[in-house]
């Protein structure tokens, strides 16, 4: 397998950004790619070892182009996961001012983030959705719209300047980007895990819902992720996007995914990783009979009764 990373491109990106906070990318050649289906289709190709792409953010949630790769595409897997402060900047050709600003661009995902910046300092720009940030500033060198929300770190390799810096429309906002490769085994649980999966249901009924979540209520598992994400199948056919507190290797964990295995028609096992935004001794203890050894010490006693050793 070569010793690379797909991310999204191109470079300046904030995905670069994230992605060169890893201790292990400073071993691996880091390659840009035009899109995040590109990225991740080179890891399924063996054309790299890992692929980071973003997959969320605090303002809008799930990033849906990567989720759908996620679900629909050859099983890949979650590694590890980082979250990185946003802000943007306005970046233009040296020399232009705000009145000369009658296109901008960015990522889809940039839009919510600064729609209400925009709406008060442009508001008749034209906005145009490019691949990426960076590849929205490339856009603004070569011409092709007056400016480009990127980070400010951009500004330097495309040749442009910073004309506004500092722009969000929500205090503390963050994206969550995920390192994904091929399946393979999980790394050993860290104590601050989570797990990802995505839940197909048999069939619509009343409460269908409900049962999927009560599997992991029941076993006081916390979710932190619950997104609902089109088949393709038709109006109203959905599957769920989830990323649960716990590893797999954690029985009440382990259950749960049992249990959603016998009811649903499909469970598409992401990953089992460390949690970026704590460390274990900041997570709660499980809740009053969810523990691993409360699970062992139920199964050992329903053994002894089958043995008749109740």
């Amino acid at each position: 397998m070569p010793a690379s990373y797909a991310y999204l491109g191109p470079e300046g990106t904030f995905t670069e950004v994230a992605l060169r906070t890893l201790p292990e990318a400073a071993t691996r050649e880091l390659i840009p790619y035009v899109s995040v289906q590109s990225a991740l289709d080179a890891v399924r190709a063996g054309e790299a070892e890992a692929a980071f792409v973003p997959i969320e953010n605090s303002v809008e949630g799930g990033i849906t182009t990567t989720l759908d790769e996620l679900v629909a595409g050859a099983p890949l897997m979650i590694y590890r996961e980082v979250l990185l402060s946003i802000t943007f900047a306005l970046l233009v050709r040296p020399g232009t001012k705000l009145s000369d600003i009658k296109t901008v661009s960015a990522h889809p995902a940039a839009q919510p983030q600064v729609r209400n910046w925009l709406k008060k300092h442009l508001p008749d720009a034209h906005w145009e959705s490019a691949a990426s940030n960076a590849d929205a500033a490339r856009l603004v060198q070569e011409g092709q719209y007056d400016a480009a929300f990127a980070g400010e770190f951009a500004a330097a390799r495309y040749g442009l300047e910073a004309l506004e810096t500092g722009i969000h429309d929500a205090e503390n906002a963050q994206t969550r980007f995920v390192l994904v490769g091929r399946p393979a085994r999980p790394a050993a649980p860290t104590g601050a895990d989570k797990t990802s999966i995505v839940l197909w249901q048999r069939d619509d009924h009343p409460g269908g819902l409900r049962d999927l979540l009560g599997e992991f209520a029941t076993r006081g598992i916390n979710l932190m992720l619950l997104q609902s994400r089109p088949t393709g199948a038709g109006i109203g056919n959905y599957c769920f996007c989830i990323d649960a507190e716990g590893h797999i290797s954690d029985r009440r964990v382990a259950d749960a995914l049992m249990g959603l295995k016998r009811i649903c028609l499909q469970v598409r096992y992401l990953g089992s990783y460390p949690r970026a935004e704590v460390r274990p001794g900041d997570v709660q203890p499980p809740r009053l009979g969810t523990s691993d050894d409360e699970f062992m010490a139920a199964a050992d006693w329903v053994a002894r009764c089958q043995d008749g050793r109740f």
